[in-house]
């Protein structure tokens, strides 16, 4: 709806079928060329990645594939020119185009499957060739947008390609690691007993105390582990500072945060 009728590009086997359905007769439609090149690696990767993981990959890939062929061939809606939605402005086609890509995929990583087979080549062969699995599908979607960008003998629409890859990404990571990501907050002081109470009492939620030792004094140290999220920093920041001007504090962020049920 977006990428396909102004020629914009997603990023992996997506957007090399993407690429091969535009260069090839009109019976090898986007559809066929999405199950033809995603399914053996799905299977390739089999060994490595599980059952339970290429099942699901499989079944993402062909719901993906139907989606494109009822768009296209049943309810007929013309993506042969213009994007429907976007008409002709590349930039709008490709940031919408990237997040709803980004949000496919995001989905079906966080539920344990993937819906592109480019990530589970990338898991199989980066570690042997001393590459992330990060860098070898960036590696690889550069290399696709400069055949793109040969093929159709133009650099505009690549280069836009490359604001949708980026629209994905970005999308993917919140949908798998969260919206609203919480903060862990490591508290080193002489004062725990006081402060891990005082947070427990204005935040209604346990801490984690830690014993250690001061390696320039020597001294019986504290460390106090605690999660809050953005809007809590500022209170508990204070908070701290209240009871021992002197705590040495750190702030990181964290993607997930999972509580087990007590035991009793």
């Amino acid at each position: 709806m977006f990428l396909t009728p102004v020629k914009l590009y997603d990023s992996g086997i997506s957007g090399t079928s993407m690429l091969f359905s535009q260069i090839t007769p009109e019976y090898m439609t986007l559809s066929v060329f999405l199950l033809a090149l995603n399914i053996p690696l799905f299977l390739f990767g089999l060994k490595t990645q599980g059952v339970n993981f290429t099942v699901y990959s499989i079944f993402a890939v062909v719901v993906y594939s139907l989606g494109s062929w009822l768009i296209t061939d049943v309810l007929l809606i013309d993506v042969s020119m213009v994007s429907p939605l976007a008409g002709e402005d590349l930039l709008l086609c490709a940031l919408f185009g990237g997040i709803i890509s980004g949000c496919g995929s995001g989905l079906t990583i966080r539920y344990g499957g993937a819906i592109d087979g480019i990530e589970v080549m990338a898991v199989i062969f980066a570690k042997r060739l001393n590459l992330t699995v990060g860098s070898f599908v960036m590696i690889y979607n550069v290399m696709l947008y400069i055949v793109c960008g040969f093929a159709i003998d133009s650099w505009i629409l690549p280069l836009y390609s490359i604001v949708t890859y980026m629209a994905a990404l970005k999308t993917v990571d919140f949908i798998v690691e969260g919206f609203d990501r919480s903060k862990e907050v490591m508290i080193i002081t002489d004062k725990g007993k006081e402060i891990s109470s005082a947070l427990m009492n204005e935040f209604a939620c346990g801490t984690t105390k830690i014993a250690a030792t001061g390696g320039y004094s020597n001294n019986d140290k504290t460390i106090i582990y605690f999660v809050v999220n953005r809007f809590q920093i500022a209170k508990m920041r204070n908070i701290v500072r209240s009871i021992d001007e002197n705590a040495f504090m750190t702030i990181s962020e964290v993607a997930d945060v999972f509580r087990s049920s007590d035991n009793r």
